[in-house]
Parts: structure tokens; C-alpha cells; sequence
């Protein structure tokens, strides 16, 4: 019979391959972090407002032009996807891109946005479309 000690694993460990591990996510969020500042920045917002939750996507709301409302429809199941959707196409539409740009700023904004934000891509005050 095994020991109940050894069958216990700690839930955290003090290794070097955890503290590795959190600082790769942490320099993941930073990059996503600086991504959104520069591209709130490039809109005239001011940076800092892309690193508090609910108020950044009510900022990209602004950004695209979209009513306030569609945070309300992130709450319902299903109809979540499509609203998450709809917010980052229009922050991709104000700054002159397409659908597949909408697509990658709302599941890879890891990489969208940095290349958003740093990026030469110019804000249009008003995009022209609906």
C-alpha cells in the first residue's frame, strides 16, 4: 500500500518550471495589454482604459461605433459569441479592415491587437458602414 503522502500532491509547486510558466503568461498579457493601450491611443482614448474589464469593451464599443447595449447581449448564452463578435469587427471596420481582422482581434487578441496598435493602421472617425 502507497503512503497517503505520496499520493498527495501539492496543488502548487515551488519548482522553476511554475515560475517559468507565470512569467510567460504574465509577458503574454503584458503584450496583449500594450496591444489594446496603443490601439485605445491611436483612437484617442486614453491608454489606461484598456486594462479595466468591463469599461475596455465599452470603449471598442465606442470605437465601432456600436450601441451600448450589446454588453448586455454578452451575458446571454449563444447570443454571447456573436456580440463579442459584432464589438471587435467594428473596432476592425474603424480602422479600415475586413471581417477576417474582426475575427482575429476577438479569438487571437494576442496577436491582433499588438499588430493593431503598432501597426500602421490609421483610425477613421466614421466608418461608413453598418
Amino acid at each position: 500500500m502507497v503512503p497517503l503522502e505520496v499520493l498527495a500532491a501539492p496543488l502548487q509547486s515551488s519548482d522553476a518550471g511554475s515560475i517559468v510558466l507565470v512569467l510567460f503568461q504574465l509577458l503574454i498579457a503584458a503584450i496583449q495589454i500594450a496591444g489594446m493601450w496603443m490601439v485605445f491611443e491611436k483612437a484617442d482614448y486614453a491608454g489606461w482604459k484598456a486594462i479595466i474589464p468591463i469599461y475596455d469593451l465599452y470603449i471598442m464599443l465606442k470605437i465601432g461605433e456600436n450601441p451600448w447595449w450589446w454588453l448586455v447581449l454578452l451575458l446571454v448564452p449563444i447570443l454571447n459569441i456573436y456580440a463579442w463578435y459584432k464589438i471587435h469587427a467594428g473596432v476592425a471596420r474603424a480602422f479600415g479592415r475586413g471581417i477576417g481582422f474582426g475575427l482575429g482581434l476577438a479569438f487571437l487578441r494576442i496577436l491582433f491587437f499588438p499588430l493593431l496598435g503598432f501597426g500602421d493602421y490609421q483610425y477613421r472617425r466614421s466608418s461608413g458602414l453598418a
